[in-house]
């Protein structure tokens, strides 16, 4: 067993940078979807709904999965479980490049970028949370800042790639490059110090706690709205006439807007407790829709990224936080899987239902509407924990 003064030492902040790097590849690929949807559907003659499947099926499988690498995690160490994302995540976009039909990219994009995705952002978070005590938020937020920092700067990067080589090559060009750098964190990234401390809660005892059970449904509502913007927001401002980059940016604008909340919101709970300031992220991201509803221009999109991105941020890095405080840290990578499981529904689900409701009514107001209300209810909700 390693000495628990490891626990927040130089070595520590390693695992943060080899996390940060690795949920910026990752995520920064997962979120970059919206530049490929309307190439991909004019390819395959799909409607938004149809093609928004390739995201739906993406994120349930990187949620759905954190699970197993949560567990696996646990069981066998980061660096297997890297690796395998690895292979998963380059091998995927590859076979996604050379899709004839809409089904074959659904599946090889779908389980690729999903499976590298579950094997680097779970696993990551549990491995920081367990490096770290005395500066654990603060560690969390920093090393999941990668994702906002991924998606504003692949997101754009995908959409002018698509302009000049297609969205085939730019597959292989983000599978090659996402690949090699979770190949570089499994290099460097170890398993967290054994530290004395009451055990956490084994999966059977989680599911049957009522707070755990809050927090998971709260995260399923608010996570079919979540998402929505990631994979609509661009073709909603193309049609409000924005250019295809500028479009594709506002993907960009949540991711950065994210790293501030990541960092910020971090400061903030540890003034007023983690539990606290992950609620605040909710209402945040739930009434931050009603400015995506004013259909006031560029401008407004562009404040409603913002408003959405901050909130998000806060709820990424709060939760693994507020998880280990309440439930513990020594099976923290299987309690984060298990609850990330929601999002993977929830992003499942809204993806799909807003495209198909654009599809049928010609506007995106129903969608809109629909995240609105969901997001506000995912917020009473979280509201009842500890209580």
């Amino acid at each position: 067993m390693r000495p628990a003064a490891s626990v927040d030492s130089a070595r520590s902040w390693v695992m943060v940078a080899a996390a940060f790097a690795a949920v910026f590849a990752s995520f920064g690929i997962a979120y970059s979807f919206g530049a490929f949807l309307e190439p991909m559907a004019e390819e395959f003659g799909a409607g938004r709904g149809a093609t928004s499947t390739f995201f739906a099926l993406t994120s349930l499988t990187y949620f759905g999965l954190g699970a197993l690498s949560g567990v696996a995690v646990d069981r066998y160490g980061p660096r297997r479980v890297l690796l395998v994302g690895a292979v998963a995540l380059g091998a995927g976009l590859a076979a996604t490049s050379q899709a004839g039909e809409l089904w074959i990219g659904l599946v090889t994009y779908g389980l690729g970028v999903g499976i590298g995705v579950a094997c680097a952002y779970v696993p990551m978070v549990a491995v920081v949370s367990g490096w770290f005590e005395r500066r654990r938020t603060l560690a969390i937020g920093v090393a999941v800042t990668g994702i906002g920092l991924g998606t504003l700067t692949v997101a754009p990067l995908a959409a002018a790639l698509i302009d000049a080589l297609g969205w085939r090559d730019t597959h292989l060009v983000l599978g090659a490059a996402g690949a090699a750098v979770l190949v570089v964190c499994a290099l460097v990234v170890a398993p967290p110090p054994v530290t004395p401390g009451p055990a956490a809660l084994t999966l059977g005892e989680a599911v049957r706690n009522r707070d755990y059970r809050r927090i998971y449904l709260a995260s399923g509502l608010l996570s079919v709205a979540l998402f929505v913007p990631f994979v609509h927001l661009p073709g909603y401002a193309e049609e409000a006439g924005a250019e295809r980059v500028a479009a594709a940016a506002l993907v960009g604008v949540i991711g950065a807007a994210s790293t501030a909340g990541r960092l910020v919101l971090g400061v903030v709970a540890a003034r007023t407790g983690a539990l606290r300031a992950f609620q605040w992220c909710f209402l945040t991201m739930g009434a931050s829709f009603a400015l995506w509803a004013l259909d006031g221009g560029y401008g407004v999109l562009v404040t409603f990224a913002v408003v959405l991105g901050v909130g998000y941020g806060g709820f990424v890095a709060l939760g693994p936080a507020v998880v280990a405080e309440r439930f513990g840290t020594t099976r923290l990578g299987g309690l984060l899987g298990v609850l990330y499981t929601s999002a993977g529904i929830g992003s499942a689900v809204g993806a799909p239902l807003a495209g198909a409701a654009v599809d049928a009514t010609g506007s995106y107001a129903w969608a809109i509407a629909g995240c609105l209300v969901l997001g506000l209810a995912g917020y009473l909700t979280v509201l009842t924990v500890g209580r």
